[in-house]
């Protein structure tokens, strides 16, 4: 657990996040008595002295090691601001991480991270399936770079996964593990604890890194971290945003691991700016509010699904049973089923279309993680960039629509999914 400043407790008890999500990191006789974080909407930073300029510097690019106590100062918002410092500070809770990266998307975590770690000749070992952009990104740029890349099914255990690495020859390459779990769009788990220990048994040479795409569980029911994982990654636009108005990714692990990101990240210039951070501390103090009324709600909106007679099928973690291979990893790994559903319509894509273009009150959009209810055709929308064959072999049908559950009530969105489906 990452070290809490003193500010975490009262009276020596430690503060729950959601406690600490209105004042962790700040203090408003830094800002006129300001309640809440001013934006800092300024690029650069003035310097005390030339030699106080020098002393950051020296810290940002790693030219000496920190003095006890030393805090590397402000100097240029595409290396540090006090939106995103703040921000990442409060981000660091929920995990219980030591650092703590925003970035300007979920895309620029996911690539900047990657290429941080990444070397030409290097192995990544990977989920599927995985979000279409990382799909992309993986089968697609990466091999530019001299990566090789090789796809597991969610839910394959490692041994089979380090076999299939064997037969290929490829063993003594891998230098990171990819892991989106659950997987988008399917929910399909991926245990994150087997993968961790894969990695840490075959680090004998070099040490073998574990990420996990957490986007679709959040910070609130489901942490990485604690299974092993070296890096949690998030796209910040989708629960942690909540409100469908940002664009933002973020990436947590250990002080040793975030200091190499950053580096890259001020290079590539891939940071999230001032007011997207603004938007960020706002959207934190109401995330597990959020999150928990999503969260119920699907549970509604399941059952309904469940039973109707124009659903073939239900792809919901509160759907697991005792029975199901995956049941044990979700009670280990996991501590609600989330808010998100996909389900398959009785036919193919015409009728998912037509159920799509017959809902009024859940809108016909990508993302998710909203305050709104949000319905998309991953078929042909999120994942149209992935090779027809592998969709059908990882489930992603013609007939599968995903579902984002927001605030709204559960009888209403079940009366709008109920006059939708009548047209199927």
């Amino acid at each position: 657990m990452a070290e809490r400043k003193p500010e975490g407790y009262l009276n020596g008890r430690p503060l729950h996040p959601e406690s600490l999500m209105m004042s962790y990191g700040y203090h408003p006789e830094w800002s006129e008595g300001a309640a809440k974080i001013p934006i800092f909407q300024t690029s650069t930073f003035i310097f005390k002295s030339a030699e106080e300029g020098k002393a950051f510097f020296e810290l940002a690019y790693g030219l000496r090691s920190r003095r006890d106590g030393e805090q590397m100062g402000l100097i240029y918002s595409r290396l540090n601001n006090p939106d995103l410092e703040i921000l990442e500070d409060r981000l660091t809770l929920w995990d219980e991480a030591e650092a703590a990266a925003v970035f300007a998307s979920g895309m620029a975590a996911i690539t900047t991270t990657l290429l941080t770690f990444l070397r030409p000749g290097d192995v990544l070992l990977h989920s599927e399936p995985v979000y279409g952009g990382t799909d992309f990104l993986l089968k697609h740029v990466l091999p530019q770079f001299g990566i090789r890349v090789v796809g597991f099914r969610a839910g394959t255990p490692p041994e089979q996964a380090e076999r299939h690495l064997a037969r290929l020859g490829l063993i003594e390459r891998l230098a990171f593990i990819f892991i989106e779990t659950p997987a988008n769009p399917t929910n399909a788990l991926v245990d994150i604890a087997a993968y961790a220990a894969l990695a840490k048994r075959l680090s004998s040479t070099r040490r073998i890194l574990v990420a996990v795409d957490n986007t679709f569980l959040g910070p609130l029911w489901q942490q990485p971290l604690k299974h092993g994982a070296d890096l949690a990654l998030y796209s910040a636009t989708k629960y942690i945003g909540g409100h469908s108005d940002v664009i933002a990714g973020v990436c947590l692990g250990s002080r040793e691991l975030l200091d190499q990101v950053r580096v890259l990240r001020t290079i590539f210039g891939t940071m999230a700016g001032p007011h997207t951070g603004w938007l960020l501390l706002r959207s934190l103090e109401t995330l597990k509010l959020r999150m928990t009324a999503q969260m119920k709600t699907a549970r509604h909106v399941a059952a309904f699904l469940n039973t109707h007679p124009k659903v073939a099928r239900v792809h919901y973690l509160g759907n697991l049973t005792e029975d199901d291979p995956q049941y044990a990893v979700f009670q280990r790994q996991c501590s609600a089923p989330g808010g998100m559903i996909s389900f398959e319509v009785v036919g193919g894509e015409a009728e998912a279309f037509r159920l799509l273009n017959a809902l009024q009150l859940i809108h016909l959009a990508v993302s998710l993680g909203g305050t709104e209810s949000l319905a998309e055709h991953p078929a042909t929308m999120t994942h149209a960039d992935v090779d027809p064959e592998e969709r059908m072999e990882l489930g992603i049908t013609p007939a599968m629509i995903r579902l984002s559950i927001g605030v709204e009530h559960p009888e209403d969105l079940i009366a709008d999914l109920a006059q939708a489906l009548e047209a199927v």
